[in-house]
């Protein structure tokens, strides 16, 4: 696993960008789009999984999102070790072998799905899914080390949002086979990503590259912990990251629970928000790269708040129509976010570098050490919020039998996102120095507006 090593790699330089890391960039961005979206779907394969689960099974609504939810906590914390991965073995090498993992996941839960398992097997097998989430953080780290920062928001939003779209995928199979072969055969949907496991795993060992300019740095590492930036992204990204991975599990067992949809019905209308939140994840991005990041996050969890609020008054009137309208909406929005807030993480460093008083280059290379340090960490704290979001639904449908408390919550949450993102990023605070001209255009809002310290 040692062959293709890039040993010079400089994409802020227009010339080499040009001439050779544009094609290269592409190249590599376009395998870990698909070993991403298979890890994804590996990852929320138990979002799918209860749907099979009837009353043989003998797990109750609870019991269901508590298998949902330890599946999103094991992929939020293993993010942190697959940060580092990358410049310790490589970003191709680690997806080679990031892809092969997943079919440990994959094989148990073929080996273990059916009526008699005992629930804590199931518990550990949904355990095991979470290797897939790790493959985000290492995909966003190594495709962040290949592109300039005027390509980032439009890279880092594709290789998202061409992860993300493992969710719906996955769930499209498992309404495949629920529809032609019944909801008595869970094993057929694990046996369709069993080939496309090895496949991603073969394209990234022969068409992907190792940067050996990237180098784990403990310092920026240190760094980036005790920036309060970092913790700031981290909960913004709670509640764009975080909602949708949280909602995409849960879906479809709420559709069950409170709206008493069959295995089928549920599987049929559970893809579709998922769908367009991750479709629309690159144009996040793409505004941020143009607008700022700020800007759109703000409107983001604006938009957030109103469409929560369409859905606790579909929860409380019991109308499945609106409450689809709110909650897809809802998914659009969390897409939206994602890219959005993403995009913000290296314009905010960089700023961060010349409050320090860099510039040019230096500033730069200060931006993309601490920015691809913390992504990791804001990753698995941001993905943590899927573990609330399901904790949330299985206490309001114990206590009330509905999602309304939940939501009630999620929108109080939103609004709490808004201040921050408001007061941080978009207030102009009088104490802060402006920062040098080398900083404009970097990332409207934040570059210019940022505060040296929070």
């Amino acid at each position: 696993m040692s062959g293709r090593w890039i040993e010079r790699w400089e994409p802020e330089d227009e010339t080499f960008w040009q001439e050779t890391g544009e094609k290269i960039a592409k190249r590599n961005l376009l395998w870990s789009v698909i070993s991403e979206h298979i890890g994804f779907s590996i990852w929320t394969m138990w979002s799918v999984m209860v749907l099979f689960m009837g009353p043989q099974y003998g797990v109750d609504a609870a019991g269901k999102f508590f298998l949902i939810g330890t599946a999103t906590l094991v992929g939020s914390l293993i993010r942190v070790p697959y940060t580092f991965a990358v410049a310790r073995f490589g970003g191709r090498n680690w997806t080679v072998f990031s892809a092969l993992l997943l079919l440990l996941p994959t094989g148990f839960a073929y080996a273990v799905m059916e009526p008699g398992t005992s629930y804590g097997t199931f518990v550990l097998v949904a355990a095991l899914t979470g290797v897939g989430g790790g493959n985000f953080a290492s995909s966003m780290t190594n495709i962040n080390a290949f592109f300039p920062l005027r390509k980032k928001g439009w890279a880092l939003g594709l290789n998202a949002g061409g992860g993300n779209i493992g969710v719906p995928v996955v769930q499209l199979v498992g309404l495949l086979v629920i529809g032609t072969a019944g909801a008595m055969h869970p094993r057929l949907v694990l046996g369709v990503y069993v080939p496309l496991i090895v496949l991603a795993a073969l394209g990234a060992a022969l068409f992907m590259d190792n940067l050996a300019p990237v180098k784990n740095d403990t310092g920026a590492a240190k760094e980036a912990v005790k920036a309060g930036h970092t913790w700031i992204m981290a909960f913004l990204y709670i509640g764009t990251f975080g909602s949708f991975i949280g909602y995409s599990f849960a879906f479809g067992l709420v559709l069950q629970t409170q709206f008493g949809r069959t295995p089928l019905q549920a599987a049929s209308l559970t893809f579709i928000g998922p769908l367009l939140g991750s479709l629309i994840r690159p144009v996040g991005g793409a505004l941020a790269d143009r607008y700022g990041g700020a800007r759109i996050t703000l409107g983001t969890f604006a938009a957030m708040a109103v469409a929560t609020g369409v859905v606790i008054y579909a929860s409380v009137a019991a109308s499945l129509t609106v409450f689809l309208v709110g909650f897809v909406a809802l998914f659009v929005l969390t897409g939206l976010g994602n890219g959005s807030t993403y995009k913000m993480i290296p314009a905010i460093f960089l700023t961060q570098g010349h409050r320090k008083g860099l510039t040019g280059e230096a500033a730069e290379a200060y931006g993309r050490r601490i920015s691809g340090a913390s992504m990791g960490l804001i990753g698995a704290v941001g993905a943590l919020g899927g573990l609330g979001i399901n904790l949330a639904f299985r206490q309001s449908f114990q206590t009330v039998g509905t999602g309304t408390g939940a939501f009630v919550a999620f929108l109080a949450f939103y609004a709490a996102c808004m201040l921050v993102t408001w007061a941080v990023y978009l207030r102009r605070p009088a104490a802060v120095a402006p920062v040098p001209d080398t900083a404009e255009g970097a990332e409207g809002t934040e570059s210019r507006r940022a505060p040296a310290e929070v």
